[in-house]
């Protein structure tokens, strides 16, 4: 049943690129709503114990793919607080696989600045055009993305296998694919970005796959 899910997330991930690409609004909406209960069906029939942190984390950002679909500063808002939250489980969830005692703090503390450096250089870019009311939400929701990324660096330092080199990819393709939207939305240069929305949307869809692929060969 496991293929079963997998092929569908990967046909209906198909189909949303394409409409991502030839940017065809409405055919996209038709998708978006599926594509992370698939990869959460995909997840949960994968393992004999699923863990309640990742299918937490799997609805979150559902929900928060849900809520970006209307336009409008208040549903993007409520969107990005369903990602934070699903941020955070992801965090909760990389912490059961980190011994702080055991991390190379000479490799986690230079990322994690650069990741704080790219944070703060993108909100830069983009301070003249965000709502004043939106600005320090969003530096802060990136800057969560930013430490859940460093959460699954410290993961793989501590746990240094095939799995946790997966989770870790996926966790810099969420992290570009956030990026990647917020240029989007409120960059003034709207070419900034190729293709945008299939940019944004095949970063983010590898970055869930691959999150999940590589707990699941950890064990999680």
């Amino acid at each position: 049943m496991r293929y079963v899910f997998l092929a569908l997330f990967a046909v209906v991930s198909a189909v949303h690129l394409y409409h991502s690409w030839t940017d065809e609004t409405q055919k996209r909406r038709c998708t978006k709503w599926a594509l992370l209960l698939l990869l959460l069906g995909y997840y949960l029939t994968s393992t004999t114990s699923p863990s309640p942190l990742l299918i937490a984390a799997l609805l979150f950002s559902w929900l928060g793919d849900v809520l970006l679909m209307p336009k409008g500063n208040a549903w993007f808002v409520s969107g990005g607080i369903s990602f934070l939250a699903a941020h955070v489980l992801f965090v909760l969830l990389y912490l059961g696989q980190v011994n702080f005692a055991a991390v190379n703090w000479f490799i986690a503390v230079p990322v994690a600045l650069v990741y704080i450096a790219a944070v703060t250089v993108i909100l830069a870019l983009l301070k003249k055009e965000t709502p004043k009311a939106m600005f320090i939400p969003m530096f802060l929701y990136l800057l969560m993305n930013g430490a859940m990324n460093v959460f699954a660096l410290m993961q793989l330092l501590c746990n240094p296998c095939a799995g946790a080199v997966v989770a870790y990819l996926g966790a810099i393709l969420f992290f570009v694919s956030d990026s990647t939207l917020y240029l989007n939305k409120y960059y003034k240069k709207k070419d900034i970005i190729f293709k945008k929305h299939f940019t944004i949307m095949l970063t983010y869809l590898l970055g869930e796959f691959l999150i999940t692929q590589g707990m699941l060969m950890l064990g999680k």
